[in-house]
This record gives structure tokens, C-alpha cells and sequence, in this order.
């Protein structure tokens, strides 16, 4: 049942604490943000919401993550309405501390090590930046003392380095991801959809079009789906493709041609001055199709 009180906001630590012990029950999950909070958040709040007694949501910009010429100076920060959102899905505590609250010595002298799996796709373009997620999410995990942790389906390799860790190294936590939350037109949202201009936002338009062609392919085998995806892409040069590819979802590896079962599509494409990124579950064979993807995205069928 949604609530509109107004969350707990606490800035410190302490505040975190107090406020995570003033709560009726220890069943609580917590929902990790950076803030800019768009539907796509409120439908993880509302799905832990379903599940638990408390949610604590963290809006926090983790400067670890973000590469020296990445936006982390431009990255939207929209704390007004971020509580809005919060308090209507239901939120009880938000911690937004600042980055000397969570990294009280400075730059981290120990960190958590993504490993092979943090250093393909995203990786590879951005290194060192799971080694980021990793250590702050492992930080809030002990901070927030929740029994589990809400993240979505769009950031794929980061829910799989997520879990990995969360297995390795024994937290005590469930890990649950909630299918990525599309706009009507069918992209992805993201924070970052706010960069993107009117015209930008039509070419962006073209990975999840792309996405929707290979999962239409699915049940002909992998090189069908490829073909099909990057029929897509190379119709809009304006969309600079980073990577397109067909990986198993545990190993990231390409999947071979004669492979049958769960695999992941996913792209990266620069539109305009933003990185976009998306993906979709795939199951190949002769029922093929996408998993619980482009459910409420008018149909666009491809020729293959």
C-alpha cells in the first residue's frame, strides 16, 4: 500500500542508524540511486514495497564510478523531487550523505576488484568504473543493514557483478532485479535521458529498436539476432555504437551459433553528447523471444 509520509532523511551515519533502528520492523530493503530520480526508480520503491515492511532508498554520487572525463560534474542533481517521488512510493528512510560520510579517509586505499567480468563491455570503456560500483554498493549494504536489495534489469552487467560479489564474499542480502521501465515510445529510462534534445532523442530511439528487432529473431538462432540488431543500429549513423552483442548472462561471453537458451542483447551507443545503454533478455530456439521485455512498447516488428 502506497504511503505519501514524508520520508526520514538522514545525512550522517548516526542519522542512519537512529533512523534505521526507529523502525517497526528489521524487514527492510533498500533501493541504491545517484539521484535524478525518474518512473524507472519508482517502480523498483514500489516493487520492494511490495515485499517488505521499510524501504530506505540512498541518493548518493558515488565520484568513484565516474572517470576522470566523465559527467560526474554535470550529472543532474534533483534532491526536490527526488523526495517527491519517494514520498509517494512509500519510501520511510533516505540517506543522501555526502562523499566524506561515505569515504571518511579520502580516496579509498582498499576497494572492491570487479575482476574479468568488470572489464568486458562497460568495462572495457570505462575502467575501473565496477571496481567503483562495487565498493559503494558494498558499503551501503553494511550501512543500510537491509535484508534485500532492489536494482534493475538496464544496468545488466552491473546486476550480475552485483550478485557475483554478494555470493563471493557472503553479505547476507537477497539480490532482486525488476525488468527495465521503458517510456511509451519504448527507450529505456535513465537519468541521463536529459541530456538528450528533441532530435537526439529520436536517434536514442534506435537501441531499443534494435533490441526489439533481435529479440524478433530469437527463435532463429544468434547470428539471425545479430544481423537483425545491427541492421537497426547501421540505419542511424548519428547513433555511435560502442558495442553491440549476443552474450550468455552469467559469463558475458558471445554465445556460438548453434547455442539454445538464455542470452543476453545488449548495446551502448553515444547519441549527441550522452552514453546511452540498453539491453534485452533473450531465450533462443524454436520458441524464442524476449523475457518480460517490450511488454507495453507498440510492436515493431523486423525482417530477418
Amino acid at each position: 500500500m502506497t504511503t505519501t509520509t514524508t520520508p526520514v532523511v538522514a545525512h550522517t551515519r548516526e542519522e542512519l542508524k537512529a533512523a534505521r533502528e526507529a523502525l517497526p520492523s528489521r524487514d527492510v530493503a533498500v533501493v541504491m540511486t545517484m539521484g535524478a530520480l525518474h518512473d524507472g526508480h519508482a517502480h523498483l520503491i514500489r516493487a520492494a514495497r511490495q515485499r517488505h515492511a521499510h524501504v530506505v532508498v540512498t541518493i548518493f554520487l558515488n565520484p568513484l564510478q565516474f572517470g576522470p572525463k566523465e559527467d560526474l560534474s554535470r550529472y543532474p542533481r534533483t534532491f526536490d523531487s527526488d523526495m517527491e517521488i519517494c514520498t509517494t512510493a512509500g519510501v520511510d528512510v533516505v540517506f543522501a550523505p555526502t562523499p566524506d560520510v561515505v569515504y571518511p579517509d579520502g580516496d579509498p586505499g582498499v576497494r572492491v576488484a570487479a575482476g574479468p567480468l568488470g572489464e568486458v563491455l562497460e568495462g572495457a570503456s570505462r575502467p575501473g568504473h565496477f571496481d567503483g560500483v562495487l565498493t559503494v554498493v558494498g558499503k551501503l549494504l553494511h550501512l543500510t543493514a537491509a535484508r534485500s536489495a532492489y536494482f534493475g534489469q538496464k544496468d545488466a552487467q552491473q546486476l550480475l557483478l552485483i550478485r557475483r560479489m554478494v555470493r563471493d564474499v557472503d553479505f547476507p542480502v537477497d539480490i532482486v532485479s525488476v525488468p527495465t521501465v521503458r517510456e511509451p515510445d519504448g527507450l529505456a529510462m535513465s537519468s541521463r535521458n536529459m541530456y538528450l534534445t528533441d532530435s537526439d532523442r529520436e536517434v536514442a530511439l534506435s537501441l531499443s529498436r534494435a533490441l526489439r528487432a533481435g529479440a524478433e529473431a530469437a527463435r532463429l538462432g544468434p547470428s539471425a539476432v545479430r544481423r537483425a540488431a545491427r541492421e537497426v543500429m547501421v540505419e542511424e549513423p548519428l547513433a555511435l555504437v560502442d558495442y553491440l552483442v549476443l552474450v550468455h548472462p552469467h559469463t558475458l561471453q558471445s554465445v556460438p551459433e548453434w547455442y539454445r537458451g538464455e542470452a543476453l542483447l545488449a548495446v551502448a551507443a553515444k547519441v549527441g553528447t550522452t552514453r546511452l545503454i540498453d539491453n534485452a533478455p533473450l531465450h533462443l530456439g524454436p520458441d524464442g523471444g524476449a523475457i518480460d521485455v517490450f511488454s507495453d512498447v507498440p510492436h515493431a516488428r523486423a525482417d530477418v
